[in-house]
Formats: structure tokens, C-alpha cells, sequence
């Protein structure tokens, strides 16, 4: 798999992606974003950082981006897409996923490890593991909690798009375990096209093991094909 890693001004986990996935044997390449995708992209990955410095709101600016119009053709066709943190945000605010991302109840930029578990195994992002599974990753943010009207929320439990919920160590989903009051303690969620995902928490920051856990290797590895 080829997979650009899109770079907006304000991008700073492009190399962090880039690095992990290659980590794991895929082809992975900076993409500047007013260069267009390269042929033969065969993945798409939205990386964290604070585009445009969160202006607006945050991701709202990238999302406008000529070259999204790019990924959403190229999601039509079948590419796999994957954005984690700003890059979430900037999925939602493109609506290629539901909901948004705001301000967290903290009203803090939070930076530490969480728990998350494996809500739904039946995707290519998570097919490595088993639903239930509980995954250790860092997150950074300051507008990550994930919110949704109800109604809209009840539709996409049903309709299995909640990935990952965050939780505590042993699996139980509390409020407690929630970092920033994200509603239904929602980390991650699927696009209506199931190739398409986005989560808070950073695999790509869990994937070698000279910096601490790999418990994010098996979603980039699924998400590449690897």
C-alpha cells in the first residue's frame, strides 16, 4: 500500500505517521496538501498537529482544502482513510465521519495515556484484535471531546460505527475513564463508508517500541493492509 500522509501548515505529527508506518513495512509519503495526491495513492492518513492553528475551530480551515476533495473522491473508489487527533477533526469537519470534536470538558489541552476498548473488531482498522480488547494509547488535544446529538448518536451505536470507546484498565466504560467528556466516552468512530475511520488517541505514538507501548501498531497495520 502507498499511503500519503497529507500535510496542512500547522501539521506535526505527519513524520511521527510516517515513520511508524514504515516501522511496520508500508510505503508511506509526506504529501504537502496543495500538491494533490500522488497516482497511485492506495491510503490516506490525516495526521495530528494544529492546522492553521486551530482558527476558526479546530481542523475547520484544512478541511476546506482543495485536496480534500481529492480524498473524498478517493474515498468514493474505495481508499482507505484514517484520521487521528487534528486529523479527526478535520474528518468530521469534512464530513467524512459524524459528529465534531470540541472543546474538552477540561476546558484544558490534555496531554497522557488512556485506555480505550475495541468496540467494534469487524473493520480494517481493527481486525487484529477482539471486541472488547483494551488498548493503552497517548492522547494530546485540547478539543477532542467527541459530541453528537442523541438521536444521531443511538443510529451509529446501532449501526456498529462506534471503533473505540475509552475506558479503564480492566475494559469498563466510566466516566471516570472519560479524559475529556466526550459523549458516550466515544474515541473513535467509522465514516458511513467503513474504510473510513478517525480517533482521538495516537497510534502512530504507540507503534515503536523504543518509545513505550505498541498497542496503536495493529490499527495502523489493519488500516495499511500490512
Amino acid at each position: 500500500m502507498t499511503v500519503a500522509v497529507l500535510q496542512f501548515g500547522g501539521s506535526n505529527c505527519d513524520r511521527d505517521t510516517v515513520r511508524a508506518l514504515e516501522h511496520l513495512g508500508a510505503d508511506a509519503r509526506l504529501v504537502w496538501h496543495e500538491d494533490g495526491l500522488p497516482p497511485g495513492t492506495t491510503g490516506i492518513v490525516l495526521p495530528g498537529g494544529f492546522s492553521y492553528g486551530d482558527y476558526l475551530r479546530a481542523g475547520a480551515m484544512a478541511a476546506r482544502s482543495p485536496v480534500m476533495e481529492e480524498v473524498r473522491e478517493a474515498v468514493a473508489s474505495g481508499t482507505p482513510v484514517l484520521g487521528v487527533c487534528n486529523g479527526a477533526q478535520i474528518g468530521c469537519e469534512a464530513s467524512l465521519t459524524p459528529g465534531a470534536f470540541t472543546i474538552n470538558r477540561s476546558a484544558r489541552f490534555q496531554c497522557e495515556h488512556v485506555h480505550v476498548r475495541v468496540e467494534n473488531a469487524d473493520t480494517r482498522f481493527t481486525r487484529h484484535y477482539e471486541e472488547g480488547d483494551v488498548l493503552e494509547l497517548p492522547i494530546a488535544h485540547g478539543e477532542g471531546r467527541f459530541e453528537m446529538d442523541t438521536e444521531e448518536l443511538e443510529t451509529l451505536t446501532a449501526q456498529d460505527r462506534i471503533l473505540f470507546r475509552y475506558c479503564d484498565a480492566d475494559g469498563e466504560v466510566t466516566s471516570d475513564a472519560n479524559p475529556n467528556g466526550s459523549k458516550d466516552n466515544v474515541a473513535g468512530v467509522l465514516g458511513e463508508a467503513d474504510h473510513v475511520a478517525v480517533l482521538m488517541p495516537h497510534p502512530e505514538r504507540a507503534t515503536l517500541p523504543d518509545i513505550g507501548s505498541t498497542d496503536g501498531q495493529d490499527i495502523l497495520r489493519g488500516f495499511a493492509d500490512l
